[in-house]
Formats: structure tokens, sequence, C-alpha cells
């Protein structure tokens, strides 16, 4: 079985001269490319800000995705004093197999989090943040509470910062994704992550109609919220299923699209299928362009909060 084939497509057409993503096959896992491609490499950057970043997180007893998950952008964005803080622990009820963030039974809930994490974001004075959390499936309220009371934390402290929150799923329940809309929040994110033929493999305990369902529901309790999604390609997903997810999301009103290649961060780690080369990054936003999307960000090494503080600028410019 050839895991991708030429696309037979007429010049001029949108798919043109793109080769599908390869579907992954039962018999290739654990054969995945051995090392990155020249484009995957990353600078580290490390300056005055980052030592500042670092030592304020250490001081709070604050946690990052930037650090938890292994982030290959983690010294640009510090360098710039730009963090996503991780709320509720670091310690993940589900079993994500992409992910190197810890799982198994969290700690009890640190009620002095929302505080901890404004006050850094003042020390910062921070135009923008994003704030993130693990899974907390034992909580009440899975955590949505502690979102809004951080959003609600941090504009109190710095009232024009921007509040980006990437959340779980709250298993798309009406009353948990309210209480963080209706916090004073600009945008509502929540990833997808993968095609739906892939959850199974990569976001067991996950459903990817649940998924769409939450940013449906952000529309539908707070019209005027920014929402927005993200993709992991080189997990064995076809550049249809693909196409067919950016057309999904649309037709739940998802306004921001981040497309990049996910990048195993240890051996524990479900394995890279592919790495996608730049140009077909390129060719994949221009795809999620013509659908509507408000603004689009598609490259390598881009992550869901990767540049997060330019959007604002980005929308009103319509970029």
């Amino acid at each position: 079985m050839t895991p991708a084939t030429q696309l037979d497509e007429p010049p001029g057409s949108p798919g043109a001269g793109l080769r599908p993503l390869p579907v992954l096959p039962a018999a290739a896992r654990g054969r995945g490319p051995s090392k990155h491609p020249s484009w995957i490499k990353t600078r580290f950057s490390a300056n005055d800000r980052y030592r500042f970043l670092k030592g304020v997180l250490r001081e709070k007893g604050l946690h990052t995705v930037c650090e938890e998950a292994e982030c290959p952008n983690v010294g640009e964005c510090w360098a710039h004093g730009t963090a996503t803080f991780m709320l509720l622990g670091d310690t993940c009820t589900r079993g994500c197999t992409f992910c190197a963030v810890g799982k198994g039974r969290p700690a009890p809930l640190d009620p002095g989090e929302p505080e901890h994490v404004a006050e850094v974001v003042e020390a910062l004075k921070l135009d923008y943040a994003v704030l993130t959390s693990v899974d907390r499936d034992d909580l009440p309220d899975e955590g949505a509470g502690h979102f809004a009371a951080t959003v609600r934390a941090i504009r109190r402290r710095l009232p024009d910062c921007r509040v980006e929150a990437l959340v779980p799923d709250f298993h798309a329940r009406r009353e948990l994704i309210e209480a963080v809309v209706l916090s004073p929040l600009f945008v509502f994110a929540h990833n997808v992550e993968t095609v739906p033929r892939l959850y199974v493999r990569v976001r067991p305990g996950s459903d990817y109609r649940r998924s769409l369902r939450v940013l449906e529901l952000a529309k539908a309790v707070r019209p005027e919220i920014i929402t927005k999604s993200s993709l992991m390609l080189g997990l064995g997903e076809s550049r249809e299923e693909l196409l067919q997810v950016f057309r999904d999301l649309r037709d739940h009103r998802c306004d921001i699209l981040t497309l990049g290649q996910y990048l195993r961060p240890t051996a524990d780690q479900v394995e890279v299928f592919r790495y996608v080369p730049p140009g077909e990054f390129q060719d994949l936003e221009a795809e999620a362009r013509a659908l509507g999307f408000r603004h689009v960000v598609s490259g390598p090494l881009v992550r869901s909060s990767y540049h997060a503080w330019e959007v604002h600028g980005k929308l009103r410019s319509g970029g």
C-alpha cells in the first residue's frame, strides 16, 4: 500500500500540484521518520525577559503549557515576555497520546491561582494573555469557574489586557461554556487537534463532534466572541480529511484556524508519521482562507497560541 499518491487534478484547480497527506496503515505504526528535517529546527532564545518570567513562574508555583508540552517556541515567546499559562495544575485526567503533560490523579485545586496568574501578567505588563489547562474531569465544573475567575482577575489588574482562553471540551455542557464565555474574554479557543478518524488513537476520551459543539455553543452564548481552533499535521491524516475539518469548523462559525506540525515530545507519545513540508502548509492556509476563516496561521512550528498576541491587529487589518 502506498501511503501517499499524486492528486489527479487539472492545473489551476484548488488542489492542483498538492499531495494528500498520507493515511496511516496499521502496519506502518512505529515506522515514522527518525529525525527532524531542516525546516523543523528553531533557535532557542533567552534574554533578560525570559529569565525574569521563568523566575516569577517558579516563585508563584505556576505552570505554563510552554514547558509542560515542551513547545519548540518557548524561547521565542518567553523572550517576548509572552507565555501561555496552564491552569488547574499539571496533571491531566485524560490520556491523549500526543501530549507530554502528566496523566493521573490531580492535586487539589489551588484557589489562589487566578490571582497569582493575574499578578504575573500585571508584572509583565502584557497586552495579551493566553490561558489553557489540563482536563479536570474530576471537578464538578471541570474547571470552568477557575478559568472565568482568572480572566476576571487579569482584567481587574490590567483592564486593557486582552485574554484568550484555550479550554477543554467541558463535555459540551452549556452552563460551563457559558461561565467562561460570559467573562471579559477576547478569544474563546478549543482545539479539535486532528481529523475524526484518528481520534481513537490520538484523543481517546474525547469526541470530534463534541468539540465542534463546544465552538458552536460559545457563539450561541455570545455571538460576537472570537472563536479559534487548531490542528496538528503529520499524524496520518489525508488532505481531504483536513479540508472536511476546515468545512466543519466554518459550519460551526469558527473564526480563526491554526495549523502546525505534530512533534513527538518523548518516546512515550504517539509517533510522527510524516513531516509536512512548508509549501503544503502554505497551500492548506490558502484553502482555509478561501472557506472564510477570519485569520489563519499555518506553518511547521505554529502552535495554537503562537503569536496569539497578533490576532487583534490582524483581524482589524483583515489579515
